[in-house]
């Protein structure tokens, strides 16, 4: 297969496989990229007139024909599978209630029914099931709680499948592209797989966008010795994590969401589930898979993230190479790391054995503090965070300090980081809980930091002006412990105010909920968000205040990432962690927020962050003291001895 060049000539064209293809596109010849020949690809048409019109015509008969039969072929193989679950559900009126799940035993039977299903169903119900288990404001947390347990069980596609995209992408062999690429896949998802390769040093050089993202001053692992153009010795971090798109994966979706689409509408005939709105929910899953569809987009993410958290030591996004990312292919740094259900294993085991933990409330805060950050700072929060997706790295400090570096530098000599030993010393033992603990003491004795990596970046939540400045004023009610007003603003807010049940019980109820808060708030540790937040969804699920699904999605990571924080930390408080985070926001960009809001309204003379920040500082300063010392104070000050 013959390079896909940027030619020299004028004017300069990319030339992939024939020289038929061409667009312009560069002023000199180098290498080109996969989304260049992406672009000219999808640019391309024969010069050929019967050629172009026998085209169109195929695509015709597969819109028209094709396409409607496979979609039947599959409404036949769902309809197999879901018509017994429908059967079946009037056993929820049956069996003793359970108390710890708030449900019917034959409810809880029916939904593991259910759950086995979709996992059965494929890949797009087994997304659908992972998005209804973030909807705990729709739908019942014991039906949650299974869904979100199911895990893909597709087959891998062949690796002949993945060869055909990567020297498609690249116009190359893949010997021209990778040293190394192992043919067993790291992980098959529902819509992807994963390999691990090592890109070849000149593939990497030829473009400028991947020389300036993995060129290292620091040495790893990964890290190949090289020269540039000028003959300079250069670092490149050439291990690269590749994801492929499943073949067919679009159109099978496709098809799937048209069947939910059309079921959607027919459910919404119901009365009692009229409020769900199905085919809005449908709309919006199914806008949240074609983001998946697009492996463009995770690479978008990945970059921002990195530009975002690019002066965080402890916290690390893997490296996208945007340049060789095409809908079908992502090629993202490599990063080995330990699992974090690993330490959560572990702090469990430290607990029972009365054990001292070793890195688990660092990781803990590490975690909290990154998340506040993506939340209140940055607006960009990754919507996909639970264990399997967070994995643990080492590092030493030290060897990042700036005065570190310059003085290595003027030395000339190199400065290497040993965290890749310290990931195989805790993998090597993983099966061991003691020796893992021996490990971790010893890595921390020799001064080792923990480092938390995020990874499968490819649904984000960002809330609009509209919903940022509603979760903005509903964050602010709380902190100011006004339930009732809490209350109303949900329902004022929500996309059916008019379909709300009981409006004022469910304020009534929002204050009940939060004085118990109130009664709390001043012993620092003891309010769980987490707790709050599901009492929450609870009420807004039986009273129907259907929420925004990107506020939902907060609330739900919120949740999340309490639950992972307490197995570290029991004693983790997520209002104690945001204070820094709040006092660094307000001091900067909160008050240009504030300016702004008055300039935009005189009247209003508020800044949200600021009156939340001020609120806590309050807090913190009122918890170090006793209710009862507060009190004795209270009280010299209004009776004095005479």
């Amino acid at each position: 297969m013959p390079s896909a060049v940027l030619s020299s000539a004028t004017p300069f064209r990319l030339y992939h496989n024939t020289e038929r293809k061409a667009v312009e596109i560069g002023s000199r010849e180098r290498l080109a990229t996969p989304q260049e020949i992406e672009i000219a690809e999808a640019n391309y048409e024969s010069k050929y007139l019967i050629v172009r019109i026998c085209h169109r015509i195929f695509k015709l008969i597969d819109a028209w024909i094709f396409e409607p039969l496979l979609t039947l072929r599959r409404l036949a193989h769902i309809l197999i599978l879901f018509v017994p679950v429908a059967i079946t559900a009037p056993i929820v009126y049956f069996g003793k209630y359970d108390i710890i799940e708030n449900e019917r035993s034959g409810t809880l039977l029916w939904f593991d029914f259910l759950s086995k299903q979709m996992e059965r169903a494929g890949p797009t119900f087994i997304k659908l099931a992972q998005w209804i288990a973030s909807r705990t404001d729709l739908f019942p947390l014991a039906l949650c709680a299974r869904l979100s347990k199911l895990h893909s069980n597709v087959d891998p596609h062949p690796f002949n499948y993945t060869k055909k995209v990567l020297e498609d992408s690249f116009g190359l062999p893949l010997d021209e592209v990778f040293s190394e690429l192992d043919r067993k896949p790291l992980g098959v998802g529902a819509i992807a797989q994963v390999y691990k390769a090592r890109l070849q040093p000149q593939i990497i050089l030829n473009q400028a966008e991947g020389r300036a993202s993995f060129q290292n001053d620091i040495i790893t692992a990964d890290s190949v010795q090289t020269s540039d153009e000028e003959g300079k010795p250069i670092n490149l971090h050439t291990s690269v994590a590749i994801k492929v798109l499943h073949p067919k994966a679009r159109q099978i979706v496709q098809r799937d969401l048209i069947i939910m689409d059309c079921c959607a509408r027919l459910l919404t005939l119901i009365p009692t589930i009229h409020w769900l709105s199905l085919p809005d929910e449908v709309r919006v899953f199914g806008e949240m898979m074609k983001e998946q569809l697009d492996l463009r987009g995770e690479a978008k993410n990945l970059a921002k993230f990195n530009e975002y958290f690019e002066k965080a030591h402890n916290v690390k996004f893997p490296r996208p190479l945007i340049a060789f990312t095409t809908k079908d292919m992502l090629i993202e740094e490599y990063v080995n790391g330990i699992p974090l259900d690993l330490f959560l294993s572990q702090a469990s085991y430290t607990r029972k054995g009365n054990l001292d933990s070793v890195y688990d409330v660092k990781l803990a805060h590490i975690g909290l503090d990154a998340f506040l950050h993506m939340l209140i700072v940055y607006n960009f929060v990754h919507a996909d965070l639970h264990p399997g997706n967070i994995m643990v790295k080492f590092y030493k400090p030290e060897i990042y300090h700036p005065l570190r570096a310059t003085w290595s530098k003027l030395l000339g000599r190199e400065v290497k980081d040993e965290g890749e030993s310290a990931v195989k010393r805790i993998m090597s033992v993983k099966h061991d809980p003691s020796a893992v603990q021996k490990e971790l003491e010893a890595l921390q004795q020799e001064g080792y930091a923990p480092r938390l990596v995020f990874i499968d970046t490819g649904l984000v939540t960002e809330l609009n002006t509209v919903n940022r400045t509603n979760f903005l004023d509903l964050f602010q009610a709380v902190a100011q412990f006004d339930g009732y007003k809490t209350g109303e603003l949900m329902i004022e807010r929500c996309r059916a105010p008019e379909q709300v049940i009981q409006p004022d019980v469910f304020a009534l109820r929002m204050q009940k909920l939060i004085l118990g808060l109130k009664q709390s708030t001043f012993n620092l540790g003891a309010v769980k968000i987490g707790n709050l937040l599901h009492e929450t969804m609870n009420m807004v699920r039986a009273h129907h205040v259907k929420l925004e699904g990107d506020f939902v999605n907060v609330v739900v990571s919120i949740m999340l990432l309490e639950g992972i924080g307490r197995q570290l930390n029991p004693e983790l408080d997520l209002f104690k962690n945001a204070l820094p985070v709040l006092r660094d926001y307000s001091m900067k960009e909160g008050g240009k927020a504030a300016l702004e809001e008055i300039k935009r309204d005189p009247t209003l003379k508020k800044g949200h962050w600021i009156k939340v920040w001020i609120f806590l500082e309050l807090r913190s300063y009122l918890g170090k003291r006793t209710r009862e010392e507060e009190w004795m104070r209270l009280c010299d000050v209004l009776a004095p001895n005479i």
